[in-house]
């Protein structure tokens, strides 16, 4: 699996590297570090491919396809580019193992791809020795359901305010008016969910790669006389947290996908927990 280069990006937009490069120049930038960097994920891409053993079948995988590709249950996934990568192709696995390839070491932060294109073929000989990684799931009060790897977000599909009524395993509950709430895995206890975990100087440990621990954090919770703010974040250790709507209208989508996201109506509850599937990366 792979997506499109920065480079790629700027020709789709303006046609031919020259529009490209005039473009970049007139705001003081330069598109050599932009080919650079795309000569070095396309050398990782024909370093992984080329390891392949001949008599294996194999395809390749943009991201943009990858909600619509149909894989095999003895499929070995291999990801060459940001860790993100990873996370975008996650949900739609069912125990495939996946091999996570960083084409510019020392630029990804590597969580994920932690691998170089020179390591394949050892790595594809042992593709059976994975650890797992979790997930997160959402699952709506009608039988639909949200799979991620880093984590679910709850909120207004806008930047309006979203309002629900929130409840936590030991009974606790709160009515609450905020920007939406993240429950996020120890893989993304990196990204976004530290992110607001140091803005809001936070005393909360946040789960490591290898933790079956959720966090979760309510982002911008606003006091009212008819909404609180004191269940603004936790930890979910085999539980789950409720979200009960009361909008016209809320989304949840995972990893940032906001294209695959499941609509949320007034009255609907949403419980947000570990998943039973996991994500096998090949270590």
């Amino acid at each position: 699996m792979t997506r499109p280069t920065e480079y790629d990006e700027l020709l789709a937009t303006h046609g031919t590297r020259g529009q490209a490069a005039f473009f970049l120049s007139t705001r003081g930038r330069d598109i050599a570090e932009l080919e650079e960097r795309h000569q070095l994920t396309h050398r990782a891409i024909e370093a992984a491919v080329a390891a392949i053993p001949v008599d294996w079948r194999r395809g390749v995988v943009e991201r943009t396809d990858v909600a619509r590709f149909l894989f095999s249950p003895d499929d070995v996934v291999m990801v060459v580019g940001q860790d993100g990568l990873v996370a975008n192709v996650a949900k739609y696995l069912d125990g495939q193992p996946v091999i996570g390839i960083d084409p510019e070491p020392g630029r990804n932060a590597g969580v994920l791809v932690t691998h170089s294109p020179g390591d394949v073929a050892e790595l594809l000989r042992a593709s059976d020795q994975v650890t797992e990684r979790t997930m997160v799931e959402a699952r709506l009060d009608d039988g639909q359901h949200l799979l991620a790897l880093n984590e679910i977000f709850i909120g207004h599909p806008s930047h309006q305010t979203a309002r629900y009524d929130l409840h936590t395993s030991d009974g606790s509950g709160e009515a609450q008016a905020s920007s939406g709430v993240i429950v996020a895995t120890g893989s993304g206890a990196t990204g976004w969910c530290r992110s607001v975990a140091l803005e809001r100087h936070s005393g909360l440990s946040l789960p490591s790669p290898d933790e079956p621990r959720l966090a979760w954090f309510v982002r911008e919770a606003w006091p009212s006389p008819a909404t609180g703010t004191t269940l603004t974040e936790g930890e979910l250790m085999g539980t789950e947290l409720a979200l009960t709507i009361k909008s016209d209208r809320l989304v949840a989508f995972g990893d940032g996908i906001e294209a695959d996201a499941l609509t949320l109506t007034w009255g609907q509850t949403v419980r947000v927990g570990q998943s039973t599937k996991a994500l096998r990366l090949v270590s």
